[in-house]
């Protein structure tokens, strides 16, 4: 009970323990005093959950640093919070998926805002030169039980595109790293920057989203990509520093795609070098993945590229995909995902077999 009905009861007692009090005035008394503890124990019902949640959303806001302009957008940010909070809270309570949601920096987002900032694939509309025809990995017919390039070195830390649609950007420059590694035995941090300002290939527009393909096509034209150390990323368009530009620390010869809708030959890629995929990134529950192996729900609108970086099998035998993604690593298992492999529908889970590419040394 707060103070303010505190106060009131201990105010109305005092007048009942009065001697001089008449009996009218102590009958009015005792009716008062009822009123007041039922209109308390209403009150405090309705407003203690909303006061637990505001009180989380403020120590979310100080881990996550954010500060809004004004009280009117705070208030309408702690609405979408609540419902976020109340969403994720309800689906882990449910129990019958195989895979946890958490509140994220994300948790002040609609998911329209969400998809709007960090999902920026665009397929190509026109046809890929007749380079990317081969697939090199086709008559591969034995490949491991399971593949972690992180622990062959080949994964440089999970990195965040912040407020721009440059997922694009990442996968390629991820699958860059990996086969320069591969090629090298040297892992490099390679500049997702340098395509976000100085890559105008086809779909590619920076922050305004791109395509993976169009990436490596500007890499081999290009005669290679700056370290990501001498051409920093800033989460917004730039342009394009020449000088920069001309420090080439890596090159590839070219790229391939997997043939699609085929996971068979998508594991033959992922068995041999991180590749890039496109999937449907758009639901809630993407949104605030946490851990073990996401199942859906998820449709197959391409709509953000990741890089898939190994595979493997749980210990009840669910088979899944290792991806890397782009959002930083307090999303999913420290930027992390693990997508259900082998399901039904052609394309896989979220899509994740209809369009991957892979550079070549």
């Amino acid at each position: 009970m707060s103070n303010m009905y505190l106060s009131s009861f201990n105010f109305l007692v005092q007048c009942l323990c009065t001697s001089t009090t008449n009996m009218a005035f102590k009958h009015f008394m005792i009716a008062a005093l009822i009123l007041l503890g039922a209109w308390a124990c209403q009150a405090t019902s309705r407003t203690l959950p909303e006061a637990s949640m505001f009180e989380r959303h403020e120590q979310w806001m100080i881990q996550y640093g954010r500060v809004y302009k004004d009280e009117a957008e705070k208030s309408v940010r702690f609405q979408i919070f609540m419902d976020n909070v109340k969403f994720i809270e309800e689906f882990n309570k449910d129990g019958r998926q195989s895979y946890k949601l958490a509140v994220n920096e994300f948790a002040d987002q609609t998911n329209e805002e969400f998809q709007a900032s960090r999902n920026g694939y665009k397929m190509a509309v026109s046809s890929r030169p007749s380079q990317t025809t081969l697939f090199r990995y086709e008559n591969v017919t034995a490949v491991p039980s399971s593949m972690d390039w992180r622990k062959k070195g080949a994964v440089t830390p999970v990195k965040d595109q912040g407020q721009c649609g440059s997922c694009w950007a990442f996968s390629t420059i991820a699958a860059t790293e990996g086969i320069t590694k591969l090629k090298t035995g040297k892992l490099i941090s390679l500049s997702e920057q340098e395509l976000v300002d100085c890559d105008k290939t086809g779909e590619d527009q920076g922050c305004e989203g791109g395509y993976m393909e169009d990436g490596f096509e500007f890499i081999v034209k290009n005669k290679g990509i700056a370290l990501e150390a001498s051409y920093p990323y800033t989460a917004a368009d730039g342009t394009c520093n020449s000088k920069e530009e001309a420090s080439r620390a890596a090159k590839i010869s070219g790229y391939e795609k997997v043939p699609a809708n085929s996971e068979t030959a998508l594991l033959k890629a992922v068995a041999n070098q991180p590749v890039s995929v496109s999937i449907d990134a758009s639901g809630v529950a993407f949104q605030f993945y946490s851990s073990g192996v996401f199942t859906g729900e998820c449709g197959t609108d391409l709509d953000h590229g990741v890089t898939a970086v190994g595979y493997g099998k749980t210990s009840d035998g669910t088979k899944y995909w290792l991806v890397k993604n782009s959002w930083g690593a307090s999303w999913g298992d420290s930027g992390y995902i693990m997508m259900q492999r082998g399901v039904a529908a052609k394309g896989g889970l979220c899509g994740i077999a209809m369009d991957a590419s892979y550079p070549t040394a």
